[in-house]
């Protein structure tokens, strides 16, 4: 076993979660990432904590949905999230597109009914990863040693480092009104996010992590946005996306590539026309896109925002949280013609912030 893969293990349970004896821990990957289980396990026998290998399967789940006339909530398995104390879930089939011919509607009506059983799962201890597989790597156009080496620098960085650095951007939009995204000639989006906190992302839910994020009001968007950089969603490329809000809703859209599937997101629920989350990527380890959306929003010189449910701990007592079935992140390259503006003042201008050098 490769030793980094020992120090994925290691900086999860030490850094992400902070497994502790007696947890009952769920780790829950495909079979590509064996070695990152069988290494979890081991940390967990170290430490006395109890783990449960669930073993996820695309291609399972694809025959299911494929084979499904409807679908009712799993009770049993919201049983095991609810006695369970950590979740571990990593990344990295075989096939990063095997669910590609699923109709939109189907995984619709999928997440509908995992809607609860997904939340009860968020309200625990949990750690979202990537484990680096040939799959991945071609999808982001990387040979396979090349990629091993790109997600693991990317894992296993100074934390403390990076955790300090994004927390002059948390300082800067904690006590905001309003944020502004301009980039090019198709983005102008201003985002009402008074009374909202701003989280610090570094490693922990995410990891990689690596962005700061909150949520907007749920009728507080309006503009127009180009997300101009591409994203695999239910195993398909969906390119050239661009929405326009008034009040907070999706009035219009389109996509030049898979519009359908777009569609088939936006008319999930109410709560799938609004926006649940504005994050910034300050990560500047991840230096190139790669098809992977764990790792390309948090990259450096790119803000994302997701249609769907908002994060509740980025909601103020006194704004509603936006609730949805979905929660699908869409990126903006802000590196060139781009600013981010909060409260009317420029705070980072072409990828560059007001806090670093060259601003």
């Amino acid at each position: 076993m490769d030793a980094r893969v020992r120090e994925h293990a290691e900086i999860i349970a030490d850094h992400s979660t902070d497994i502790q004896s007696g947890d009952d821990v769920v780790i829950q990957m495909p079979k590509e990432a064996e070695d990152l289980a069988v290494a979890l396990h081991e940390v967990c026998g170290d430490r006395g904590a109890n783990p449960v290998y669930l073993n996820y399967s695309k291609r399972a789940q694809r025959a299911f949905k494929r084979s499904a006339d409807d679908f009712t909530e799993p009770s049993h398995r919201r049983a095991l999230y609810e006695e369970a104390d950590v979740f571990v879930i990593a990344r990295g089939g075989a096939n990063a597109t095997e669910d590609a011919d699923i109709a939109p509607e189907t995984n619709a009506a999928y997440n509908r009914a995992m809607e609860e059983v997904k939340r009860t799962r968020l309200s625990k201890t949990w750690c979202l990863t990537q484990y680096p597989t040939a799959s991945h790597a071609q999808l982001a156009g990387m040979s396979t040693e090349a990629y091993e080496n790109f997600v693991w620098d990317a894992v296993s960085l100074d934390w403390d480092e990076q955790r300090e650095f994004q927390a002059e951007m948390v300082e800067i939009l904690d006590d905001a009104d309003e944020v502004r995204i301009k980039s090019g000639d198709e983005t102008d989006l201003t985002l009402d996010v008074s009374g909202n906190s701003t989280l610090n992302d570094y490693g922990e839910a995410n990891l990689p992590g690596g962005e700061v994020f909150t949520a907007p009001a749920r009728d507080g968007v309006d503009g127009e946005v180009h997300f101009d950089l591409p994203l695999y969603r239910y195993g398909r490329e969906i390119d050239g996306v661009r929405l326009r809000f008034e009040d907070g809703e999706v009035v219009s859209h389109s996509a030049e590539r898979n519009e359908d599937l777009l569609t088939g997101i936006l008319d999930t629920d109410e709560g799938s026309r609004r926006l649940g989350e504005l994050g910034i990527g300050m990560n500047r380890q991840i230096d190139r896109f790669t098809y992977n959306m764990l790792f390309d929003e948090k990259m450096g010189d790119t803000v994302h925002m997701a249609v769907g449910s908002a994060y509740p701990e980025t909601v103020g007592g006194d704004n509603e949280v936006n609730e949805s079935a979905e929660h699908v992140d869409m990126i903006v390259d802000m590196s060139e013609d781009s600013v981010i503006e909060v409260d009317g003042e420029v705070v980072q201008r072409n990828g560059t912030f007001a806090f670093e050098d060259g601003f």
